[in-house]
This record gives structure tokens, sequence and C-alpha cells, in this order.
């Protein structure tokens, strides 16, 4: 997939979030969204999902040099963020399953073989609410990493996560984000130190 923006800007009520943004995002590549706190770096990143509208300029996505329908953009993104919630009555091996019936995983990933990835193997029998935050972040990253889209995107992807969730979080990047277009949102370097090209959105404001 490509995402490419031209003279793009969002607004909330009269206040602009972004403004005169014009880039082109290129599957088989990472980039990183940084910028303050607060400063539209999620909702930059909502835009990209096309789960959010623009209010100036443009925003295509296209996939082998043929336009996709906003509409159905949705069917090639993965999204890791802390706004979203697990389903915390069930499983991990439930809500994985569930998870399937609408975005199937990539080729040769299984529910048992994302769990044991993530290394939540021990718990995969118990309900998620009774989950450490950091496991929970854990499922959050399986339901992103391993879904068969060609976009994804990830907010803050290392919350409440240990230095081994944060290794863990690296190593799943490096082996599953290949040849697909990957974008971070993140302030912290072990979040994005892997992406190629740095875009702060403060430069457009």
């Amino acid at each position: 997939m490509t995402i490419s923006l031209s003279d793009t800007g969002k607004r909330f009520n009269r206040e602009w979030i972004f403004r005169h943004f014009s880039y082109q995002f290129i599957q088989g590549h990472s980039y990183a969204i940084t910028g303050a706190n607060g400063s539209g770096k999620s909702t930059l990143l909502q835009v990209l999902s096309g789960s959010m509208h623009f209010n100036e300029g443009k925003c295509d996505w296209s996939s082998g040099g043929k336009s996709i329908d906003p509409e159905k953009v949705f069917q090639q993104v993965s999204i890791c963020a802390p706004y979203l919630e697990v389903v915390e009555e069930m499983t991990v091996t439930e809500f994985l399953d569930f998870h399937q019936s609408f975005k199937s995983f990539l080729p040769g990933v299984t529910t048992a073989s994302a769990i044991e990835l993530v290394g939540l193997k021990a718990a995969a029998d118990k309900q998620i609410r009774y989950y450490s935050s950091g496991m929970k972040q854990r499922v959050k990253l399986a339901q992103c990493i391993f879904s068969d889209t060609s976009l994804v995107l990830l907010d803050e992807p290392c919350t409440n996560l240990d230095l081994t969730g944060i290794d863990l979080y690296n190593s799943l990047i490096e082996q599953y984000g290949r040849n697909r277009l990957v974008i971070v949102c993140s302030n912290d370097k072990t979040e994005y130190g892997f992406c190629e090209e740095i875009i702060n959105i403060m430069d457009y404001k």
C-alpha cells in the first residue's frame, strides 16, 4: 500500500491539528511520527488509517498502482494504540480467534503460535481482565502485528512493556514488518529506532 497526502489538513472546530501536510508513505518502508504530547500524532495516524475524515487537501490510498476505495482501506489496516481496548471477558485464545473472524493472521501464524510468540502461552486460558497491563499490551501487539494487512499502525506500542517486552516488540517488527508499510507514533526512540524516516508533526502546524 502507498498513502499519498497532498496539502492535507485536519481541524477540530477552529483549531488546526495539522495543515499543508504533503507526504508519501510507501509499502516496504517504516516511518516515525514524532511531536509534543497533544500535538496531533494520533489524529494523523487515524487519518492515515481512513477512520477519520480530513478537512482539506487530499489523501489517497493505492496498492499495485490501483486506487483503494477509502471505505475499504480498513481491510488493509491493523493498529495498536492505547485508546483501543481488548475484550477482557475473553481469554486471549478466544479473543484472537474472534479477531480472525474479521481479519486473518499472516500465513503460517495460528492463534496458538501467536500466543506463544508473545509469551502468553501459560496464560492462554485466563480471562484477559486478570492480565497485567504489560500482558494486555502484548495481546494488542499480537492482534496488530500478526494480522495479514499491508499497513501496520503503531501508536506508543511499548506502553506498559518492560525491557523484555520492548525487546520482543522490536523482534516482532524485525520478523513480521518486512514488506509492509509500518508507521509509528512515538517520542521514544526505543519504539521507532528502526524507522527509516522521521516526521515531526510540529512542522505542519
